[in-house]
């Protein structure tokens, strides 16, 4: 360690004399300090309380902590008592509330997808750039991914020893490197924590589902003459999740709200009628499938088949009718409205998964002396959630069932005789199917940091460092049951009577490697033997290894006094690696000369052993590659004013720069400015900076794909081999940041009010995206030379388009914070107890994304509530308090939008619609309001008891149509738990 300490030294004064030399021009000037009392960089904490101490804290918004420095970023600050007010059994839900934080991932978005592997992340995205744009960090060090894009999971962390939550409102990619375009967010722990603590809550929704649990610990006790420090934290939390109903046009467990909404969309060119194209419309019925099965082509359309396999009159909504050739009349492809609903599947999906967590964590350190010590933590965490994405697996008209099948009722087979067919067409939701498709991902994540932090005296000043490094796992498994593989499937089905009079697959080569019969014409019991072939018990599954290594020095401190207060320093260094491999399953991956044998997944000839693909959904494949990055980077605060008459200013600098393997060099600089005006608590800031977000292992090393595709190629149908590739030469995304904000804190006229606004303008270019092989094509025949790089057209039989990752598309989105709070002692006004307010708001006034292809425009995202990005979404909250009880009152709102901006609504005399403006009837989605209240009583100095009640009204989400029966809600912005009830104790001593 004196070796380490001699090293440190010599950085600090090589740094420190370079400092100098760069600014010799301020030390001549008058000398003066700062203000001791104030905190660096801090904004007004959620509470709304002033400072309680005259110490100098490290807000994440910049790495300089100096006496008298006010950062020009924003950042707002969440303390442990503004985190257990919300009473959420996990802090993310906390956090995902606050109105920049739009498009967050939790455990009610993508409950839906089986193969996305983003299920059950716990992932916080600000300004709606996308969780891969937000930086996440632990007491400000990176956490290892717990996803191939390389994003956190916040329920990995040891949540109850978290002391603050710092969430930076712009760019801080200077500051902490790659990925901070939207900002970041950063966990502060309890470092030195001493006692015991103890949290125990539970709780479930009205509708008696989501039941819920959370059990929380932490010790911590000081050894050897209070220089050895050992922290250890255990949680666990269980969350049943809310499951699906199965089908049909029913909530779950009560729930009335679900109206199967859906787009009906005419076809293009039948919109010069003075029409709108679009229709918003609830009780779609899907009239390419029925619940036990639809014959959905040719004389016979319109048959649908119920218990036993007894054939009746399909009821169509619309008073729709058939017309043989598979259209229904009355009804716009693929939809009818009303009618036989049992079949509908959007309702199956479940509201939220069920996720269990489990945590713990333990920090041990060495004080070497009263201001230096060594540490070493380790965290082990994993999250299991599984849900349901949808119930049976629907098949949309895209069966063929021969008339000789002996499944079929005799009235069927002679009808086939007497209309002179031999087949006919089919769909079924296979709603016989014994279970619905489940989906199991398991996060485990150990991760381990030994370092050394402190202060030393150098020059008459004393410095700061910190130096760590850290090793981090995460293995992530999705284990897929009850899911179908479509060529065994397509075979069970096809069944011929045998000679003996029995029953059996029709293609011998099935028939010789094992299939077995499915009955799916009607309500039938399904032959375990033949589920067992089509579904076998080892379904698909993803193993993904993720490995991060960092190792990094920082040191701050002030260099010397200006003429207006002490000018300080930040530099550091940091290397990092990251490393990922991802295998797929036999039958998903595919096998080659360099796949193991496993025994889980035996050979099979109907399936396509090379390329995989053969599951009905969750097809993953193998993939794996590895970058490593070095950085450095300074910081400067500068102050240029400190006068009685114009105020005190300061200014602040950054620069990074960084060495990517993959993607070469990058920079990243900050250049911002605070004014402390003359007006009493009134405050300017304003900041510009260059962010940039690396290409992440998904997109450079993604797991290969490779299928047979069509194209349209100067003016012909060619067909082509598809190649999804990674991308290798992807370059890195760059933001130019720009904010600027008022703040006025406590002035004496307003004593215990503070408030803000910032206006920011965020604009990302090379933003890296995927295409489809025609928009490759059309770009290709555009002139982009990098694109027609990634194909061959002019070879007949040895065509193909590699698809990749392209830095294409643009973002560019702006708008304001709010944000206010008060605090009052009640006794001036002769009321009992203490009384403060806090309100944030965020207001988009544009969130455009441009793909970059060929034929589309802009698209304007801010009040398309489809998506996250509500032109206003406000979070207040009201808080009495003594000594004994505090109660809170919360709102939660987001303004009305739209369904889409791109949208033209017209009900008659529409344009003709196009492909880029399309018209619709209505284009209006309401906004939401929620309620919630809580209260917590000190029972006794160490004990207490609280409540929590989230969605008091029970307020419903508003319907979200697809283009599709697919799930017609938006949990990123709307609840769709409902009210839900909490209650706990905390004890601490």
């Amino acid at each position: 360690m004196r070796i380490s300490l001699k090293l440190q030294r010599t950085l600090i004064q090589s740094a420190v004399a370079g400092a100098c030399t760069l600014l010799a021009q301020c030390a001549h000037a008058q000398q003066a300090g700062g203000d001791p009392g104030a905190v660096a960089g801090a904004e007004t904490p959620a509470s709304g309380a002033a400072p309680e101490a005259p110490t100098v804290v490290r807000i994440s918004g910049s790495r300089i902590a100096a006496r008298g420095f006010t950062q020009p970023t924003p950042t707002t600050s969440l303390t442990s008592a503004d985190l257990e007010k919300a009473a959420k059994p996990n802090l993310f839900n906390t956090l995902a509330e606050l109105p920049a934080l739009q498009g967050s991932t939790g455990r009610t978005t993508s409950t839906n997808s089986t193969s996305s592997g983003i299920q059950g992340l716990s992932s916080l995205s600000l300004r709606g750039l996308g969780t891969i744009r937000t930086l996440t960090l632990l007491d400000g060090q990176r956490v290892v991914g717990a996803n191939v894009t390389g994003v956190t999971d916040v329920s990995q962390f040891p949540q109850l020893l978290v002391k603050r939550v710092d969430v930076v409102t712009g760019g801080a990619s200077a500051s902490y490197g790659s990925d901070a375009i939207g900002g970041a967010v950063n966990f502060i722990t309890d470092k030195k924590f001493k006692g015991f603590k103890f949290n125990a809550e539970g709780g479930q929704t009205r509708y008696h589902d989501d039941e819920h649990g959370t059990l929380q610990a932490a010790w911590g006790r000081a050894f050897a003459g209070d220089r050895l420090h050992v922290t250890v934290s255990g949680e666990i939390m269980k969350e049943n999740g809310i499951d699906s109903p199965g089908f049909g046009e029913v909530g779950p467990n009560g729930r009335t709200w679900f109206k199967n909404s859906a787009y009906q969309i005419r076809p293009l060119g039948q919109t010069n009628d003075g029409l709108p194209q679009y229709r918003v419309i609830h009780h779609a019925q899907q009239y390419q499938y029925s619940k036990y099965g639809l014959i959905t082509n040719g004389p016979l359309q319109g048959t649908a088949f119920g218990p036993g396999g007894v054939p009746y009159q399909f009821q169509y909504g619309s008073n729709g009718v058939p017309t043989g050739t598979g259209a229904v009349t009355g009804c716009v492809n693929p939809f009818c409205v009303g009618g036989d609903l049992s079949g509908s599947v959007g309702a199956g999906t479940n509201l939220a998964m069920d996720l269990k967590r489990q945590v713990a964590y333990t920090r041990v350190s060495w004080d070497l002396d009263a201001d230096n010590e060594i540490y070493f933590t380790a965290n082990y965490a994993q999250v299991k959630s599984h849900f349901s994405p949808n119930p049976g697996a629907a098949k949309n008209a895209n069966l063929t069932i021969r008339c000789d099948n002996p499944y079929l009722p005799a009235s069927i087979v002679a009808a086939c005789a007497a209309n002179n067919i031999t087949s006919f067409q089919y769909g079924t939701a296979n709603a016989i199917f014994p279970a619905n498709i489940n989906v199991h991902p398991t996060r485990t994540q150990r991760r381990f940091v030994i370092g050394a932090d402190g202060r030393l005296p150098l020059f008459g000043k004393e410095w700061s460092y910190d130096a760590y490094v850290t090793r981090g796992e995460n293995t992530t498994t999705i284990d897929v049951h009850d899911i179908t593989l479509n060529a065994r499937y397509n075979a069970a089905i096809d069944a011929v009577r045998t000679a003996d009079g029995g029953i059996a697959c029709r293609n011998p080569v099935a028939a010789a490697s094992g299939c077995v019969p499915l009955n799916i014409i009607g309500d039938n019991p399904v032959d375990p033997a033949a589920w067992a072939y089509i579904a076998p018990p080892n379904g698909p599954r993803q193993l993904t290894r993720q490995s991060q290594d960092v190792a990094s020095f920082n040191v701050n401190g002030e260099a010397f006094e200006g003429w207006a207060g002490p000018v300080a320093l930040a530099f550091g260094a940091e290397y990092r690696r990251e490393k990922y491999s991802v295998r797929g399953d036999a039958y998903g991956a595919g096998v080659d000369a360099n796949s193991p044998n496993d025994a889980r997944y035996p050979a099979d000839p109907l399936l396509n052993g090379p390329v995989g693909n053969n599951w009905y959904a969750g097809n993953y494949h193998n993939g794996d590659g590895s970058y490593n990055v070095r950085e450095a980077y300074v910081e400067l605060n500068i102050p240029v004013l400190k006068s009685a008459t114009w105020g005190e200013a300061n200014l602040n600098v950054a620069d990074r720069q960084m060495k990517y393997s993959t993607a070469g060099n990058v920079n990243t600089w900050k250049v911002g400015a605070t004014w402390k005006t003359p007006v009493d608590g009134l405050r300017l800031r304003a900041v510009t900076s260059k962010d940039v977000r690396a290409p992440n292992l998904s997109e450079l090393y993604a797991a290969p794909v490779v299928l047979n595709n069509v194209v349209q190629h100067r003016g012909d149908t060619i067909t082509v081999q598809q190649r999804t590739v990674g991308n290798t030469a992807l370059r890195p995304e760059v933001a130019r940041n720009h904010s600027f904000g008022i703040v006025l804190s406590q002035p004496a006229w307003a004593p215990g009010f503070s408030a803000s606004i910032d206006y920011f303008d965020i604009k990302v270019t090379d933003v890296i995206s995927s295409l489809t092989a025609q928009q490759e094509v059309d770009l290709c025949m555009a002139g982009n030379q990098e694109i027609c790089a990634a194909m061959v057209l002019d070879s007949p039989g040895s065509n193909y388009v590699t698809l990749q990752n392209f830095n294409l598309a643009s973002l560019h989105t702006k708008g304001f914070d709010i944000e206010t709070a008060f605090r009052a002692n009640l006794d001036k006004v002769n009321l009992p107890g203490r009384f403060t307010f806090r309100a944030l708001a965020t207001r988009n006034l544009h969130f455009i994304t441009n793909s970059g292809v060929v034929g589309t425009i802009p698209s304007e995202g801010a009040g398309a509530n489809l998506g996250g990005t509500p032109k206003w979404k406000l979070l207040a909250q009201q808080t009495w308090e003594n000594d004994k009880l505090s109660l809170t009152l919360s709102e939660r709102w987001f303004s009305d939008g739209v369904y889409s901006n791109e949208f033209i609504e017209c009900q008659t005399g529409c344009p003709v619609s196009t492909i880029t403006r399309p018209t619709i009837y209505d284009n209006s989605m309401k906004g939401a309001t929620y309620f919630d209240f809580g209260g917590n009583y000190n029972v006794t100095k160490a004990l207490a008891v609280y409540f929590k009640i989230d969605n008091v009204t029970d307020r419903d989400p508003e319907p979200a149509p697809q283009a599709n029966a697919s799930f017609a809600i938006n949990p990123t912005l709307y609840d769709v738990v409902g009210r839900t009830y909490r209650a706990g104790l905390r004890y601490s001593f």
